[in-house]
């Protein structure tokens, strides 16, 4: 069995999410495997090239993690035919550039979300891949979380009958500063540097909500700055511009063609009292779930109890008690690197693959119409979004 190589350049992985979830936690463990296998039999090894601004940080990391090649020169590393793949991680403000420079340089391309701040660019740039017969794609990770992959399996066995509701409960407390350091970056509440709840978390859930519980047809939603001043990296207050929280109801389409509500709440500035910090409860005719990132909890028509309201004794059940575990059957990987493992695969060997920028774009509109539903104070549709 033959070792192949893959040329990989990989841009923007100094900042939090491409350093950890995608270089180390992904591109480093897999190499560290002996690579990803095809159904040949052969290996696939990544050679990735790190590529960012500032020299000193981009050679630190490559050190750090092993790996012989970094620079800061873009397009000398995508004029390099020996590299075939592309992957941002960067600006989001940046991407759709950035991508349209990899596609017009023959580079199979692979990117965070968003894939743009805005869906024209998304749609532009998702329409210049398909064009283009390269191999395209966009981070969808949540799919890959072992709890949802929990959840889906129950639907695709039936277990909630009839789909009614899914509620989605995202966030925690982050840090203004003051008191204690930040624990996400300080350009996240600024709408000027692309940051904001809606533009970073609806993406998540517009995929999340298409494939495991039904097609978003419309939104109603609202956000807000709870926080409008924060402290940043070096301590500086600033005025918070982009918002940090968002309240959302949407219309679904099930797989079975009946209705589905879905409702949203997603927060930077609220402490967490729940299974996990983002908890998915599903409601059906036959059976409810509720899964949070790794544990997926059930409860079915016929185990469901029957509580009595009265006001004037303190509740004696203890309603978390009665959800039964989803077992853990078999062994669940980071999500981001399954999601890698796939890409390398469909761009070895055409395996199948449908996490396309197209595919991201549909993210971007449902940023830009609960962003349009806030600011009108109205119902938004959604509609099929066409290439």
């Amino acid at each position: 069995m033959a070792t192949k190589r893959l040329g990989i350049i990989m841009h923007g992985v100094t900042g939090r999410m491409g350093m950890n979830q995608h270089l180390i936690r992904s591109i480093v463990a897999i190499c560290n495997e002996g690579g990803v296998h095809l159904s040949s039999g052969d290996r696939v090894m990544p050679d990735p090239i790190l590529i960012g601004r500032n020299a000193e940080k981009i050679e630190a990391l490559a050190r750090a993690h092993g790996i012989a090649r970094w620079g800061t020169n873009l397009e000398a590393a995508l004029a390099n035919r020996d590299d075939t793949v592309f992957f941002d991680a960067g600006t989001t403000q940046m991407r759709p550039t950035l991508l349209a420079q990899a596609l017009r340089a023959g580079k199979h391309v692979y990117c965070e979300k968003p894939i743009a701040t805005n869906l024209n660019e998304a749609v532009e740039i998702a329409r210049l891949a398909e064009k283009s017969g390269l191999k395209h794609g966009a981070v969808q990770d949540k799919l890959f979380l072992p709890g949802l992959r929990k959840l889906d399996m129950l639907r695709r066995a039936g277990f909630f009958g009839r789909m009614l509701s899914v509620r989605l409960e995202f966030g925690y407390w982050v840090f203004e500063g003051d008191l204690q350091p930040i624990q996400r970056p300080s350009w996240n509440y600024r709408k000027e540097e692309g940051g904001g709840m809606i533009l970073d978390m609806m993406c998540h859930w517009r995929y999340v909500l298409d494939n495991l519980f039904g097609e978003v047809k419309s939104i109603s939603c609202m956000g807000a700055t709870h926080i409008p001043q924060r402290w940043d990296e070096a301590g500086k207050p600033y005025a918070a511009t982009a918002d940090d929280a968002a309240y959302a109801t949407a219309q679904l389409v099930g797989h079975n063609g009946e209705p589905v509500i879905a409702q949203m709440n997603m927060s930077w500035a609220t402490r967490v009292r729940r299974d996990d910090l983002v908890t998915f409860h599903v409601d059906g005719t036959h059976g409810s779930a509720v899964a949070g990132l790794s544990s997926c909890r059930a409860q079915s028509r016929v185990t469901t109890p029957r509580p009595v309201w009265n006001p004037d004794e303190k509740q004696t059940m203890n309603f978390f008690d009665q959800w039964q575990e989803v077992p853990d059957s078999q062994v669940h990987d980071n999500g981001f690197k399954i999601q890698w493992e796939h890409f390398i695969r469909h761009v070895e060997e055409n395996a199948p693959w449908r996490w396309t920028l197209p595919e991201g774009a549909k993210g971007v509109q449902l940023v830009e119409a609960a962003l349009q539903s806030w600011q009108e104070r109205r119902w938004v549709d959604v509609p099929t979004l066409t290439m």
